[in-house]
């Protein structure tokens, strides 16, 4: 990865500045968001900015200052599936957590996880689009996200920390998500042992330290942000979209994702019991902190090169830019120094609601031929290299440093 100097850094910081301050103003608002709203219906309503997960951050606390992490690594890297047991040979403490991590929460419905499968497989394009580019890119203005990542292992791999981060949203939309030969189980618990080592290691960069404002990363309110930067910004595009919605199958939806949180080990009164709760949420924990950093710029960068190299001809940068303004706003486009593009910028806003319209038997005119087979071409092109990326072996595994770039 290209090194940002210290010194390019605190240039572009200080030109950031104020829109720094305030997204750190924003963040100490008091938690408001009422248990009543949760899943349970219940909760102490604690600020969830000050709670983590002590049960896995000391585990894998102990763990790396052991310096077991390397062997935990290795035996884990063969544990993929759901139905397969825990690998022999792991630290007894590892094992006993795991054991009991990996299993479903008491109220897990599964006829509404199979209404999530008919919604995964009815809005599968779509889904794929926006979990792995606005949801990519959106965290790019999430500061306390985009810092966590910079300056962290996965900053010095960008490409394999975004196919990562991809992994636990396809499995999510796999139809045997939480079926003993499914993954999802598995690579949140993995996730969730990732962010425990991250909390552990980010606070001894110096780095991380000097631009954060936090005393230690991935809260559980900053986890429940990374959560609405996907299912709930994915349902709002959606409806925004006109796309026709079963209720079911878009309750079925948003258990998926429930569990999902509570895998990652989200505290049950975290978690939003309805989409109406859940944008509540979103209103309070996401909208108001989306902000420019220097770290995230950068990222926003290397993600637009996605394309580069790919002989894919529509994921070209300028397209990908058009998308991230067309998706994400204008604010948030100028935000990451992403110019306005002449032709795809207008042709978005005037024809894809049309597009989506026609794809969705609403309307049977309405879009020129060959604007129809751009858009449709648009997104088989992004699917089919979000898919390949994804057939690549892709393991999550226990960090034991920080970026080395900036060590």
């Amino acid at each position: 990865m290209e090194d940002l100097s210290r010194r390019s850094l605190l240039r572009t910081g200080e030109t950031l500045g104020a829109a720094g301050a305030l997204a750190v103003a924003i963040q100490a608002v008091p938690w408001t968001w009422a248990p009543a709203w949760s899943r349970p219906g219940v909760g102490s309503g604690a600020d969830p900015h000050f709670v983590y997960d002590p049960e896995a951050d000391d585990l894998i606390a102990r763990l790396i200052d052991r310096g077991e992490i390397p062997r935990v690594n290795q035996i884990l890297r063969g544990w993929t599936t759901n139905g397969q047991p825990i690998p022999a040979g792991l630290p007894g403490e590892l094992r006993d957590f795991l054991h009991h991590a990996v299993q479903l929460p008491d109220w897990t419905d599964h006829r509404k996880l199979a209404d999530a499968v008919r919604f995964n497989e009815k809005r599968g394009t779509y889904l794929g689009v926006l979990y792995g580019f606005a949801s990519g890119m959106m965290s790019t203005v999430i500061p306390r996200e985009a810092r966590a990542v910079y300056y962290s292992k996965g900053g010095s791999d960008m490409k394999s920390r975004i196919s990562k981060t991809a992994k636990l949203g396809y499995d999510v939309g796999s139809l045997n998500a939480y079926q003993p030969d499914g993954e999802l189980a598995v690579t949140a618990v993995k996730t969730r042992l990732s962010h425990a080592a991250v909390r552990h290691l980010l606070p001894q960069s110096p780095h991380w330290r000097s631009s954060a404002d936090e005393p230690r990363p991935i809260s559980q309110a900053d986890i429940m942000v990374t959560w609405h930067s996907l299912p709930t910004t994915v349902m709002r595009n959606m409806r925004r979209w006109g796309v026709p919605l079963d209720p079911a199958e878009s309750e079925g939806f948003l258990h998926s994702w429930q569990v999902t949180a509570y895998m990652l080990g989200v505290e049950d009164q975290y978690i939003p019991a309805t989409w109406e709760t859940a944008d509540l949420q979103a209103q309070q924990v996401l909208d108001p902190i989306l902000a420019p950093t220097p770290e995230g710029i950068k990222l926003a960068d290397m993600l637009l090169d996605l394309g580069y190299n790919i002989d894919l001809t529509l994921l070209t940068r300028g397209v990908l830019g058009a998308l991230t303004r067309f998706i994400l706003g204008d604010q948030v486009a100028d935000w990451l120094r992403i110019p306005r593009e002449p032709v795809w910028s207008p042709l978005l806003e005037t024809a894809w609601g049309p597009f989506i319209a026609v794809r969705e038997g609403l309307l049977t005119a309405g879009v020129p031929r060959e604007t129809y087979w751009m858009f449709d071409e648009l997104l088989r092109q992004f699917v089919l290299y979000y898919m390949a990326e994804l057939r690549m072996p892709i393991t999550i595994e226990i960090p034991t440093f920080n970026n080395p770039n900036y060590n």
